[in-house]
C-alpha cells in the first residue's frame, strides 16, 4: 500500500501493476520536467500551458485514483483510462488550436461548447477522487446558480445563462477553469513543491527534526518544542499542514508521550505546530502565491508581511507548551539519548544552503518565484554531494520528480475546481453585487464582517482545502473588507490565515485528526484540545488588522513597538489559557491575564498601558504567593 501526502490529506490507493506502474511514474516524471524547463526557460502563452499543467494532472488523477476508494482498482482500469484519455483530448484541443480561439474569441463553435462541458465534468469528478464531494457540489452548486437565477431571491437573482454562455467561457477563457487559480498552479506552485520532493529525498526533514532535537530536547517540555521547531522548519517548504503532521508526528509524538504528555495533548500540540507550516515563509501554503498574483505584487513581499505574524504564531504556541509542561512536571528528553548539535551540523547542514539560496534569490536578487525555485532545486541536487550520506543519484532524482508531480495534484484539481466557482462569480455579476451585500449584513462595521468572514472560512474549510476555501474568499470576502479601508495584503492575510485555521476547528479538524490517529487518541478530543492551544492563533489575523505594523506596513519604530507588545499580549493569553504561571491558580483569577493580553494585542498607547497596568499587578501577585507557598511538582508517572 503506498501513500500519497497531499495538500489537505492522506489518500491511500492500491498502486497498479506492471505497464501501467511504468506508465503512471513515466507520466509524473514528465509532468515534473515540463515544468523545471518551462521555470527556466519561460511558459507558453497562458492558456496553453494552462492546459497543458491541468491535463497532465487529471490524467494522472484518473489513473491514480480509483472511481470508488477502498475498491480494488482492476475493476476500473478501462474507466479509468477512458477518463484520462478524454482528458488528454480536451487538452490537446487547447494546445493546437490555441491560435484559432484566439481569433474568435467570443463567438465560440460548437466543439468549443461541448468541449467545455466535457472538461467541466472531467474536473468535477477528478477533482471528487482526490478531495471528496464538498468541493464539487459547492461547484456544482453554482453552476445550477449560473442557469436558475432567476430564481434566486432579491439582490442574488439575475436572468439566467445559457448553456453556450456557461461553458463556453469556463473552457476557452482565462476566466473559468483556466483562469488565475490553476496559472499560479501550473506557474509558481508546482515548482515550489518539486522543490519540496527534491529536499525530502535529499534528507533535510531528517536535518530538520535532528537540528531542533539537539537544540530543545532537554529543556522541560522538550518533544513538544521539538515539534514546534521542526514543524516550522520543515513547513517552510511544505506549505500542508497534513504532510507536517505525517512527516514529523510520527517521532514526535511518541517522544511527547513518553516524558508524560497525554496522548490528546500530544497530538495537539503537532497539530498546531504542523498548521503554522503553510503561513510560514519563505514557501507558505500554495494559497500564498495565488494571493501575490491576485494582490498585484511579487511573492516576496507576500512572505515578507506574512513573516511577522508567523513567528508571533509559533512563540504563543512555544509559551503554552512551556506553561503546560510546567503545570504538569514534565521534563525533557536525556542528553544521551539526543544527537549532538554539532555532529547534525557536520552531518546534515550543508542542506540549509539550498533554503538560504531560495530566500536569497527571492529578497535580495529578486529573482521571480519560478528561477529561484529552479535554482535551489539544482542546488539541493549539487550540495548532496558534499556527503556520501545526502548524495542524490539518477534514482533519487527520478523519484523526486515522481514524487513533485504526483504531489500537486491535489492543489492542481482544487484550483481547477475552484475556477469554476470564481468563473461563475464572474459571468453571473455575483462577485459585483457581494460586497454591498456584506456591508449590509455587518452594518458597514469592521469588526462584524471580520466575524462573519472568519466563521465563513472556518465553515468552508470543514470540507475544501485550504487553496480552495482562499480563492473562494478572496474572491467573495476580500474585496468587500478593501472596501472597509484595509489595505489588499491586510485583507487578503486576513482571509488566507484562517483558511489555514480551519485545519484545527472541530467538527472537521484534518491536521488534528490525522494526529490524533498518530497518538492513538479521540480525534475530536485533540481537534477540542488543539483549538484551545492554538487559540492565539485565530487572534493574530485580527491582531494585524487593526496594527499593520505586523505585516510591515508602518514605520521601523512602529513595527518594533507592535512586535513587542504583541509578544507580552500573546504571553498573557497563554498564562490565561492554561492557568499557570509560577503556580496553578484558579479559573477567576485567568480574567486578568486574559482582559490584559486583549488590551495589549490590540495596538495603541492608551490600550497597551492599560494592559500592561493590568498585568503588571497580577504577576506580581502570583510571584509572591509562589515564594510563600510550596507547590510540589508532579512526578512523571502522575502527572
Amino acid at each position: 500500500m503506498k501513500k500519497i501526502i497531499d495538500d489537505e490529506g492522506l489518500l491511500s490507493r492500491m498502486e497498479p501493476e506492471g505497464v501501467l506502474k511504468g506508465i503512471v511514474s513515466g507520466i509524473a516524471i514528465a509532468f515534473s520536467l515540463y515544468h523545471l524547463l518551462t521555470a527556466y526557460f519561460g511558459a507558453l502563452p497562458a492558456l496553453q500551458h494552462r492546459a497543458i499543467h491541468l491535463t497532465f494532472a487529471m490524467v494522472l488523477l484518473f489513473l491514480l485514483f480509483p472511481l470508488f476508494r477502498g475498491r480494488l482498482r482492476p475493476r476500473f482500469y478501462f474507466l479509468d483510462i477512458l477518463l484520462a484519455l478524454l482528458s488528454a483530448a480536451v487538452g490537446i484541443y487547447i494546445f493546437t488550436q490555441y491560435e484559432y480561439l484566439s481569433l474568435r474569441q467570443g463567438l465560440p463553435s460548437s466543439a468549443d461548447i461541448w468541449l467545455g462541458f466535457l472538461l467541466t465534468i472531467l474536473v468535477l469528478e477528478s477533482t471528487r477522487r482526490i478531495l471528496g464531494w464538498p468541493m464539487p457540489l459547492v461547484a456544482i452548486f453554482f453552476i445550477l446558480y449560473g442557469f436558475w437565477g432567476r430564481y434566486f431571491p432579491g439582490p442574488f437573482a439575475h436572468s439566467g445563462l445559457s448553456f453556450e454562455d456557461i461553458f463556453s467561457n469556463l473552457y476557452v477563457t482565462l476566466e473559468g477553469i483556466y483562469g488565475v487559480a490553476i496559472g499560479v498552479s501550473a506557474t509558481y506552485i508546482v515548482i515550489f513543491v518539486i522543490f519540496g520532493a527534491f529536499l525530502g529525498q535529499s534528507g533535510a526533514s531528517d536535518l530538520f527534526f535532528n537540528f531542533a532535537k539537539s537544540l530543545f530536547g532537554t529543556v522541560r517540555g522538550g518533544p513538544a518544542k521539538v515539534s514546534v521547531i521542526s514543524s516550522s522548519l520543515f513547513g517552510t517548504v511544505s506549505g500542508s499542514a497534513v504532510a507536517n503532521v505525517m512527516v514529523d508526528g510520527w517521532l514526535t509524538i511518541p517522544m511527547m508521550k513518553k516524558v508524560g504528555f497525554k496522548p490528546h495533548i500530544a497530538g495537539a500540540i503537532e497539530a498546531v505546530a504542523s498548521t503554522g507550516g503553510q503561513i510560514m515563509p519563505p514557501v507558505m501554503g500554495a494559497a500564498a502565491f495565488i494571493m501575490a498574483e491576485i494582490i498585484g505584487v511579487p511573492y516576496y513581499k507576500v512572505a515578507l508581511a506574512a513573516a511577522v505574524p508567523a513567528i508571533l504564531y509559533y512563540i504563543s504556541l512555544y509559551f503554552v507548551i512551556d506553561l503546560e509542561a510546567a503545570k504538569c512536571g514534565l521534563m525533557g528528553l536525556k542528553r544521551s539519548e539526543l544527537p549532538k548539535l554539532k555532529e547534525v551540523l557536520s552531518d546534515q547542514g550543508h542542506l540549509f544552503l539550498p533554503l538560504m539560496i531560495l530566500i536569497l534569490m527571492l529578497v535580495v536578487f529578486f529573482y521571480t518565484p519560478m528561477k529561484s525555485a529552479f535554482y535551489a532545486t539544482l542546488a539541493i541536487v549539487a550540495v548532496s554531494y558534499l556527503r556520501k550520506n545526502t548524495r542524490m543519484g539518477f534514482r533519487k532524482i527520478l523519484a523526486s520528480l515522481k514524487e513533485g508531480g504526483i504531489n500537486v495534484l491535489s492543489v492542481a484539481s482544487a484550483c481547477a475546481c475552484a475556477g469554476i466557482v470564481v468563473g461563475m462569480f464572474t459571468i453571473t455579476g455575483l462577485g459585483m453585487k457581494l460586497s454591498s451585500i456584506l456591508i449590509q449584513l455587518s452594518g458597514g462595521q469592521l469588526f462584524p464582517l471580520l466575524l462573519l468572514m472568519a466563521i465563513c472560512n472556518i465553515i468552508l474549510g470543514m470540507g475544501m482545502p485550504t487553496t480552495a476555501v482562499y480563492i473562494i474568499l478572496a474572491t467573495l470576502a476580500a474585496p468587500t473588507l478593501v472596501k472597509l479601508g484595509l489595505s489588499p495584503m491586510c485583507a487578503h492575510l486576513f482571509v488566507f490565515y484562517y483558511g489555514c485555521l480551519s485545519h484545527l476547528t472541530p467538527p472537521v479538524a484534518l491536521a488534528a485528526y490525522a494526529a490524533a490517529g498518530l497518538a492513538e487518541s479521540p480525534p475530536m478530543k485533540t481537534g477540542f484540545a488543539a483549538w484551545r492551544i492554538g487559540l492565539a492563533g485565530f487572534i493574530v489575523p485580527f491582531m494585524f488588522v487593526y496594527g499593520p505594523a505586523l505585516i510591515l506596513e508602518d514605520s521601523a519604530l512602529n513595527i518594533i513597538i507592535a512586535f513587542a507588545t504583541a509578544l507580552v499580549g500573546i504571553f498573557a493569553l497563554a498564562v490565561a489559557l492554561e492557568g499557570y504561571l509560577f503556580r496553578a491558580f484558579p479559573w477567576w483569577q485567568r480574567i486578568m491575564p486574559f482582559a490584559a493580553s486583549l488590551l495589549l494585542i490590540k495596538p495603541g498607547i492608551y490600550t497597551d498601558l492599560m494592559g500592561l497596568v493590568i498585568l503588571c499587578p497580577f504577576l506580581f501577585y502570583q510571584w509572591k504567593l509562589s515564594k510563600k507557598e510550596f507547590v510540589p511538582v508532579p512526578s512523571l508517572t502522575g502527572g
